[in-house]
């Protein structure tokens, strides 16, 4: 047995090994000859070789056996049908963005194409005239890629994709497809904002109904939608400790709480002492002020529904006017265009999240600390932060520049 595994192994001049083999299966003359595994990685031990031979004829066997059965589906069907069936789980802003996506840009060009007909080249081609021709962003493009990898995966669960047309498409690094390569003036850096701007933002919203809103995101690095979706019952005060498990959307006309995104966005956020100080605060002029206008707070709240279906008051929540009016993603607006006005500064919410990450960075903070403080999936986007070259990090540089 084990000199049969052996045969067609061998070593390359190079010192990587390969395999090959030809054999009939149901009648069809079936050969290959490989240097890398079924992920493209080469093959660097003679073990690692006979391991991927192996794989390879299970794989030959089972896609023999799938072509008697392959049906053919349009590119427009498959995403039909996954529409139909496959998005259930799927959070509500991203079924919106798939069907925008489908709608307003590859339907046109794809929906009567047959999936086993569509060409790596042709995807590539597309994803490029994106990019290069119509100049849409480099991370705008990327939501139109998982497009074709999700459409594509659809296919070959249901059989209308072989696997090895699947494989070439989505899995083997070397043929796959993929993003163009990045233009050399885009942007993807991180911005964040200098202590001198800090310092601006910090005395601005000092005397907004904001302020609640501004310093979440200065000192925990929250998304806007977890921000406004804040209740009160998640914010720990004794321990300083809130917890982030749901977010604020509009859906259809109505806003909702609707759970995170993602697993790592459901998280613990731990406060430092001002933020702790300011929400202390908050939380109990908001209770004096809420026994004494109890008649007006009445009128101006706003029922919405939480995350278990049932129905809150506006009040509940963390960023909510004196007056129990709801404060929600809009509330931003304003303040935007002001300072903008008044200092000459682009303000984004998320910019104060690219902030905290890149202080926490200059601090020194371990990266999978960061990494969970911030709600990351993958380590690599945390370690953005500690690449982003910030006034300080540029001192610090200059220091040690001096001290060769």
């Amino acid at each position: 047995m084990a000199n049969r595994n052996q045969s067609g192994v061998f070593k390359l001049d190079n010192g990587y090994w390969a395999y090959r083999f030809s054999l009939l299966i149901d009648g069809k003359r079936v050969s290959k000859r490989k240097t890398v595994d079924k992920q493209g990685n080469l093959l660097k031990s003679k073990k690692h070789a006979i391991l991927a031979k192996e794989q390879a004829i299970k794989d030959a066997h089972i896609e023999r056996k799938r072509e008697h059965k392959i049906v053919r589906r349009t590119f427009g069907e498959v995403f039909k049908e996954y529409c139909e069936v496959g998005r259930s789980d799927k959070a509500f802003g991203t079924i919106r963005k798939q069907d925008s996506l489908w709608e307003n840009h590859i339907k046109e060009k794809f929906e009567k194409l047959f999936v086993d007909e569509i060409t790596i080249a042709q995807v590539n081609d597309y994803l490029s005239e994106l990019y290069y021709t119509h100049d849409y962003s480099y991370q705008y493009v990327e939501s139109f890629l998982k497009f074709f990898y999700l459409v594509f995966g659809q296919a070959y669960t249901r059989n209308y994709l072989s696997m090895s047309d699947y494989s070439k498409l989505c899995v083997n690094k070397d043929t796959k497809i993929k993003m163009p390569k990045l233009k050399a003036n885009d942007e993807l850096e991180i911005i964040f904002f200098d202590d001198e701007q800090l310092e601006k933002l910090d005395n601005y919203f000092e005397n907004t109904n904001l302020k609640i809103a501004y310093f979440l995101g200065r000192y925990l690095g929250v998304r806007i939608n977890e921000c406004f979706g804040l209740k009160w019952e998640n914010v720990d005060l004794e321990k300083g400790i809130i917890k982030i498990d749901r977010q604020m959307q509009y859906q259809n006309g109505l806003i909702r709480l609707v759970p995170v995104k993602t697993k790592n966005a459901n998280r613990k956020l731990y406060m430092n002492d001002k933020l702790k100080e300011i929400l202390t605060r908050e939380y109990w002029e908001r209770k004096i002020t809420k026994e004494k206008n109890k008649k007006i707070i009445f009128q101006n709240q706003r029922m919405i529904e939480d995350i278990d279906g049932n129905t809150i008051s506006s009040i509940d929540m963390v960023n909510c006017f004196p007056d129990g009016k709801l404060q929600s993603v809009n509330s931003v607006k304003y303040h935007t265009r002001e300072i903008k006005k008044q200092f000459d500064i682009e303000f984004k919410y998320h910019y104060l999240r690219h902030t905290f990450g890149t202080k926490m960075a200059e601090m020194n903070t371990p990266s999978h600390l960061l990494c969970n403080q911030l709600g990351h999936g993958k380590i690599e986007v945390t370690n953005a932060y500690y690449l982003a070259v910030s006034k300080k990090g540029v001192d610090i540089l200059r220091y040690n520049l001096n001290q060769l």
